[in-house]
C-alpha cells in the first residue's frame, strides 16, 4: 500500500514539474527568439565593419565575463547587481500596473544617502554598511512616494511625474555633494567612503581580484522575497488586483490609494539599494555632475527580457551584463556599444512579440472565427 502511495506521488510531481516546464518553455519562447535576432543583427554589424575578425568578435561576444576566467565573470555578476536591483523595481511596478520610469533618480537618492552615511558617520565595520545600505534604500522608498501621491490623490501619471523626478534628482544630487561631502582635490565628486563602510568581498579565493561583493547576494535575496511576497501573501495579491483592475479592487472593498503609494514606495526602495550597492565600495565615488545613472534605464530592458518576474529579473541582469562584458573584451577591432545595440535590438523584439501576444490574445476569437467562415464558405463553393 504503501509503495502505491509512494509512486503515485511520485508520478504525480513529474507530471506537475514537466506541466511547469511546458508553461516556462512557452513564456521564454518570445525571449529566446528575440535572443537569437539580436544576436544575428549583431553579426551583421560585425560583417560590415570589420568582416575578418566577425567570428572571433562573435566568440569574444558570446564567452562575455568568461573570456577572460573567474575574474570575468566575477565582473559580471558585480555589473549585474544593480541592474537586477532596478531590473526588480520596474517588474515591481509593473506588477502592480504602474511604470516606474523613475529608478534612476531613487537610485540616485539612495546613492547620496549611502555615500552621505560611508564618509561622515563613524561605526565599526559591520554595523557601519548595513545602516548605510538600508538608510540608502530607504531613502530611494521615500523619494518614489512623490510619484505615488501623485498618482494616487491627483491621478497624475507616474511616468511624467518620476521621470520629471530624475532631473530634479540629478540636480540635487550635484548641490548635496558639492555641498557636504565633495572631494576638495579635485573638486570632481564625492570623497571615498570610509573601510568600514565597503560592502565586504566575496570569494576572492575564486574570484580572484574581481570587485564582486555580497551586493550580488543581496540582490537575489531581494528578487527570491519578492517573489515570495506578490504570490503567497495577502499584501502581494491587493497590490496585482489594484494593478489589473482598480474598479474591480475598489469593488472588492480595497484601499486602491493605499496600495499604489506602498507598490511605488517598495520599487523605490528596490532602486535605493541599487544606488547604495553600487557605491559601497571604497575608490567607488559620484561624478559631481547632471549625469542620469544609466543602470536606472537598464532596469525597464531588464525587466521587459525577465517578463516582468522577479525571478526573472536574476537571470536577465546577467545576461545583459554578460553581453556588455563581452563587447569590452571585443575591442580594438570593434566598439564596445556593439553589444548595446544587440541589448536594444533584443528588447524592441521583445516588446514587438508581447504586443503581438496581447493583440492576438484579445482578438483569437474574432480571428478563429474569421478563419471558420472562410473554410465553410469555401467548402460550399466546392
Amino acid at each position: 500500500m504503501m509503495e502505491k502511495i509512494k509512486s503515485y506521488n511520485y508520478q504525480k510531481l513529474w507530471t506537475s514539474i514537466l506541466k511547469s516546464l511546458k508553461k516556462t518553455g512557452k513564456r521564454i519562447q518570445p525571449i529566446a527568439i528575440a535572443v537569437l535576432i539580436g544576436i544575428l543583427a549583431g553579426v551583421i554589424m560585425m560583417l560590415i565593419f570589420n568582416p575578418e575578425m566577425t567570428l572571433w568578435g562573435l566568440g569574444r561576444l558570446l564567452m562575455g565575463g568568461m573570456t577572460i576566467g573567474m575574474k570575468g565573470l566575477g565582473d559580471t555578476f558585480h555589473h549585474a547587481t544593480p541592474i537586477i536591483l532596478t531590473g526588480l523595481a520596474v517588474a515591481f511596478a509593473f506588477r502592480t500596473g504602474l511604470f516606474n520610469i523613475g529608478a534612476s533618480g531613487q537610485m540616485m537618492i539612495g546613492a547620496y544617502v549611502t555615500v552621505h552615511v560611508g564618509i561622515l558617520w563613524g561605526m565599526p565595520a559591520p554595523l557601519h554598511w548595513m545602516v548605510s545600505i538600508t538608510l540608502g534604500m530607504i531613502a530611494g522608498g521615500l523619494y518614489a512616494l512623490i510619484p505615488g501621491l501623485l498618482k494616487a490623490y491627483r491621478n497624475v501619471n507616474e511616468v511624467v511625474s518620476s521621470i520629471m523626478l530624475n532631473y530634479i534628482a540629478a540636480n540635487l544630487l550635484v548641490f548635496l555633494i558639492g555641498t557636504f561631502v565633495l572631494n576638495q582635490q579635485n573638486q570632481g565628486g564625492s570623497r571615498n567612503i570610509m573601510p568600514s563602510a565597503e560592502l565586504p568581498k566575496m570569494l576572492s579565493s575564486i574570484f580572484g581580484r574581481s570587485p564582486l561583493n555580497i551586493g550580488f547576494l543581496l540582490a537575489i535575496l531581494v528578487a527570491i522575497i519578492t517573489h515570495i511576497i506578490i504570490y503567497k501573501t495577502t499584501l502581494g495579491f491587493q497590490l496585482r488586483a489594484s494593478g489589473f483592475s482598480i474598479d474591480g479592487s475598489k469593488y472588492a472593498g480595497m484601499n486602491t490609494k493605499k496600495n499604489i503609494i506602498i507598490a511605488m514606495a517598495i520599487s523605490g526602495m528596490f532602486a535605493g539599494l541599487a544606488g547604495a550597492v553600487l557605491f559601497s565600495a571604497v575608490g567607488k565615488t559620484i561624478p559631481r555632475s547632471l549625469e542620469i545613472f544609466g543602470e536606472g534605464f537598464d532596469g525597464i530592458s531588464v525587466a521587459l527580457l525577465g517578463l516582468g518576474e522577479p525571478i526573472g529579473t536574476i537571470f536577465a541582469g546577467i545576461f545583459v551584463s554578460h553581453l556588455r562584458q563581452g563587447g569590452t573584451y571585443m575591442q580594438p577591432h570593434f566598439k564596445p556599444e556593439i553589444s548595446q545595440m544587440i541589448t536594444g535590438v533584443i528588447i524592441y523584439v521583445t516588446a514587438i512579440s508581447a504586443g503581438l501576444q496581447i493583440v492576438l490574445r484579445k482578438y483569437r476569437l474574432k480571428i478563429k472565427d474569421w478563419f471558420s467562415k472562410r473554410r465553410h464558405k469555401e467548402v460550399n463553393t466546392k
